[in-house]
């Protein structure tokens, strides 16, 4: 941690009221706040209490006021050709809009309303809309499948769902509205209204007296002024779902006040973003980077963002390239598996266009592998700079802050704590703090957890408390669920999860969601899902399942056939992320004597690693068998 670094960090740790009082003035308030932070009722954190502001109008509205003609929003679709480029202005115009349109169907501050959408500029008016209104946004990825969709109705209750016709990955069509149709026939609550984009992709059926023509009441209100709504510093800006280790996902519950102050420091301090210039992000407005850091960061920062429908190579590996020339780019924020994707192709797309404006690429979704970092890095001649959060937190925990001081990065390292979080290292036995370098615990963050984190589970308060702060004994601290350690440079590197969520390319997965789905297949008795390391992907989900009568895989031609019909109930049920690379079938289970599954040994296993210490396993003929099974011998 350089010196210039190391005493802002401080500062904010020091002295949090005097930090983030400073940080809050990068953004407007209606009515300034008279508390920074109300820790009254731990492990709750209440931000600018009694301030008043608006996301939309930090976004938008103030630099639309000022600089009306600068570039806000860039789309470009490489899957059905088309870029559109609006100025602040006319993002403005287009957010209105939108807002009119809910506003229109009775949505007002405090409804929820969700968003079923692809990459498309309408997905940010959206999200904007929703802000301005007060309304409290729910946005799902579009590649999940209607049974996850109806799970995420029934627990957001929306008012009004915004979709569209169908998405495209690859060239091909992926229809959206038979899987909404479905979802909501399936879902308890029924929404009152869909908009629906037609996208001209794929033909779909209107459902009378609920379906709304979004085209047609653009036609018809383009030009209404709609107000920001004035919201109180801790009211609810949005809901993310992140899965967890039960079956049932989290809606991850954001303020405004707290993350708009986030944001714009983060994108001062880490990314060293600046009003006028080109932020380049590659994820999916279904995840929380792109909330992050496609949609309100960069806006908030006054910095053109750079919204990308497609994939990495397509029509070629040069596509990013192409754009961070044409735009002037000057921070790109990806993924590790999109990097590993283009180290397939052609290295010739690295250099074939002029990446000079760019200052720095940015990677998070998953660990960055060292040899993946050094390969990009010299390909592009630029910093490589990790970085380490969650859904929960909804900015960086971890990674160096280019906007203070450049730092040099240290490669299988994310980097070093962000201002705020008090990152603790802690035995997971004893709770106890562990200081010296180079040992392994549990990456902890003492309380409060800085602005811009999550405030709670939405609707469920407890299910807060008993995640994330109950699981160290003895201390209230905010567990990551991730293993690390820290060298003597206060450098951290992430070792792995400690519980059974695992990473799939950057897409976080409940193993007991997909065990779940698998297990209620009529064949399936008993079943167990791990992550296991996938050079490509960071993460892959293995599943092994026992079933009911073992003559159903019988022969392997029997075996292969009923592995199809099993993943083909996880890709309609949850989606084709959670898919599992293989479903192999079992005898039985490896579980301890009191009957608990041992999914760390099965994956160790299947990484051909040590599986440890099996004192307690009740029958070590079981973890035999995956082995053979995973070796090839079986």
């Amino acid at each position: 941690m350089t010196d210039s670094y190391a005493a802002l960090y401080r500062r904010s740790i020091d002295d949090p009221d005097g930090f983030w009082t400073e940080q809050a003035r990068r953004i407007d308030w209606e009515h300034p706040f008279d508390q920074v932070c109300d820790t009254s009722r731990p492990p709750f954190a209440r931000w600018f209490v009694g301030g008043r502001t608006n996301l939309c109008h930090n976004a938008v509205d103030r630099h639309a006021a000022t600089r009306p003609g600068d570039t806000a929003l860039i789309w470009v679709s490489s899957e059905v050709g088309q870029e559109r480029v609006y100025t602040f202005s006319e993002l403005k115009d287009e957010v209105e809009v939108m807002a009119a349109m809910l506003a229109g169907q009775g949505v007002r501050a405090g409804d929820r309303v969700l968003i079923y959408l692809p990459m498309i500029p309408e997905a940010a008016f959206a999200m904007l809309a929703c802000a301005r209104l007060g309304a409290i946004h729910s946005v799902v990825f579009g590649g999940f499948a209607s049974h996850a969709l109806a799970n995420r109705i029934d627990d957001a209750e929306p008012v009004l769902v915004v979709s569209a016709d169908a998405g495209s990955r690859n060239g091909r069509v992926v229809p959206y509205k038979p899987l909404l149709d479905e979802a909501i026939r399936l879902a308890a609550h029924k929404p009152a209204k869909v908009l629906m984009i037609d996208r001209g992709l794929s033909a779909f059926e209107r459902v009378a007296d609920r379906d709304l023509d979004h085209a047609a009441l653009r036609e018809r209100l383009w030009g209404a002024r709609v107000s920001c709504e004035w919201l109180p510093s801790d009211a609810i800006s949005y809901t993310l779902y992140t899965s967890g280790t039960t079956g049932r996902p989290k809606g991850v519950q954001r303020d405004v006040g707290g993350y708009a102050v986030a944001l714009a420091t983060s994108m001062a301090q880490i990314y060293d973003g600046r009003a006028g210039e080109t932020f380049f992000s590659t994820s999916d407005i279904g995840w929380v980077v792109g909330h992050s850091y496609i949609v309100y960061g960069p806006l908030i920062a006054g910095m053109a963002t750079l919204m990308y429908e497609g994939t990495p190579v397509s029509p070629d590996a040069a596509v990013w390239w192409r754009l961070v020339e044409q735009y002037r780019v000057t921070v790109m924020f990806s993924a590790p598996t999109a990097v590993r994707v283009l180290k397939k192709q052609d290295p010739a797309c690295l250099t074939r266009h002029d990446l000079s404006s760019l200052r720095a690429l940015f990677l998070a979704g998953e660990p960055l592998d060292e040899p993946t970092a050094r390969w990009i890095a010299d390909a592009i001649g630029k910093p490589v700079i990790d970085n380490y959060w969650q859904t929960e937190t909804g900015w960086p925990i971890l990674t160096l802050a280019r906007g203070v001081e450049p730092a040099q990065p240290k490669f299988g390292s994310p980097g070093v704590p962000m201002p705020g979080y008090r990152v603790q290292l802690l035995d997971e036995r004893t709770g106890a703090v562990l200081e010296a370098p180079h040992q392994k615990g549990l990456l902890a963050i003492a309380y409060p957890l800085p602005p811009g984190c999550m405030q709670t589970v939405w609707r469920d308060d407890e299910r807060f408390v008993r995640t994330y702060w109950s699981s160290v004994p003895g201390q209230q601290v905010y567990s990551t669920f991730d293993w690390a350690l820290r060298d003597e440079d206060g450098y951290y590197f992430i070792l792995g999860r400690s519980d059974d969520v695992i990473n799939v390319a950057g897409h976080r997965l409940g193993t007991r969601e997909i065990e779940e789905c698998i297990a209620g297949h009529p064949a399936v008795a008993e079943v167990a899902v791990v992550g296991v390391a996938d050079a490509l992907k960071g993460q892959v989900a293995m599943a092994f399942a026992v079933l009911k009568d073992p003559a159903r895989a019988a022969t392997p031609q029997e075996a292969l056939v009923l592995e199809g019909e099993i993943l083909k109930r996880v890709d309609q049920q949850l989606g084709a992320v959670a898919r599992p690379s293989r479903v192999r079938f079992v005898q039985l289970l490896p579980k301890t004597r009191s009957g608990k599954l041992l999914r760390r040994a099965i994956q160790a296993v299947c990484e051909q690693r040590d599986p440890g210490d099996l004192i307690t396993l009740d029958d070590p003929a079981a973890l035999q068998q995956i082995r053979e099974l995973v070796s090839g011998a079986g």
